[in-house]
């Protein structure tokens, strides 16, 4: 029986910006099958394999729709399915009812957030619900109880308050260094902000702020990190800037995550 759902969210209505990330997933899924690679991960899984992951398509909202409860529903239907949710967005606002489904079955979650931003804001340009925000209702729902952030290189005064307001654990990268490996104790969410990446590895994104991660130092973390992780995204791909480069590191990205998955979930049974 499969153990992950593969869940596409074809909504950017939350940038603040450009607009883009919308067209991403089935980009992401085309590198994935892409001949120029394979469906194997590093781990030595083969992903394409039967029993891996089910793709229950894309959640697509008209203009002016509210998608945060479309989203959130088909988060619920994974769940119901005991599949572990694997999200391609989208711009980073998905992620809100992402969490909300994820955290009704698991009142302890913890989050795994890769990001340029913090996302803390109260609300940018007096929108609550900007892709500038979402961390900041996630923690005020109390939808997390740890938020642990890296590769950050954007924070001013205000995210700096809210951090602290919240209890955010934020490592920025000028005070980065390698060989990190963070642990949770309880079930884990990673979100992977494309933009964490310096813009050199994936350029295809709105937000270029140079300075972050290589994609090795992103996929270690991710094959490194302890704890068990239930769910992940991947977000802010957008190919109206660039396609076929970024693409193809989405696709790792979420090669890596989705093996991560499958380990966690056979380690816990």
């Amino acid at each position: 029986m499969a153990v992950v759902g593969l869940l596409g969210i074809a909504d950017d209505s939350g940038s603040s910006f450009q607009r883009g990330c919308a067209e991403a997933p089935p980009l992401i899924r085309q590198a994935f099958y892409s001949d120029s690679a394979n469906t194997w991960s590093e781990t030595g899984l083969d992903l394409g394999a039967a029993d891996v992951f089910v793709d229950a398509g894309d959640v697509v909202t008209a203009a002016g729709e509210d998608s945060a409860p479309l989203i959130e529903a088909g988060v619920k239907r994974l769940l119901a399915q005991g599949l572990k949710p694997l999200c391609l967005g989208g711009d980073h606002a998905v992620i809100y009812p992402i969490v909300k489904a994820l955290a009704a079955h698991n009142p302890d979650l913890n989050i795994l957030h890769f990001d340029a931003h913090p996302d803390l804001y109260d609300h940018f340009e007096g929108n609550r619900r900007s892709h500038a925000c979402p961390f900041a209702r996630i923690m005020e729902a109390g939808l997390a109880r740890r938020l642990v952030q890296i590769g950050i290189r954007t924070c001013n005064g205000h995210q700096r308050e809210q951090a602290q307001r919240f209890g955010v654990e934020m490592v920025e990268m000028k005070d980065w260094e390698d060989g990190r490996v963070f642990r949770f104790d309880g079930p884990l969410y990673i979100s992977f902000d494309m933009d964490c990446l310096d813009p050199a590895f994936a350029p295809g994104i709105s937000h270029w702020e140079p300075g972050g991660f290589s994609t090795r130092q992103a996929l270690r973390l991710i094959q490194q990190v302890q704890g068990t992780v239930i769910g992940a995204d991947v977000v802010e791909f957008n190919p109206r800037v660039e396609s076929r480069m970024t693409a193809m590191v989405a696709a790792k990205v979420m090669k890596e995550l989705m093996a991560r998955l499958l380990i966690d979930h056979h380690a816990s049974r």
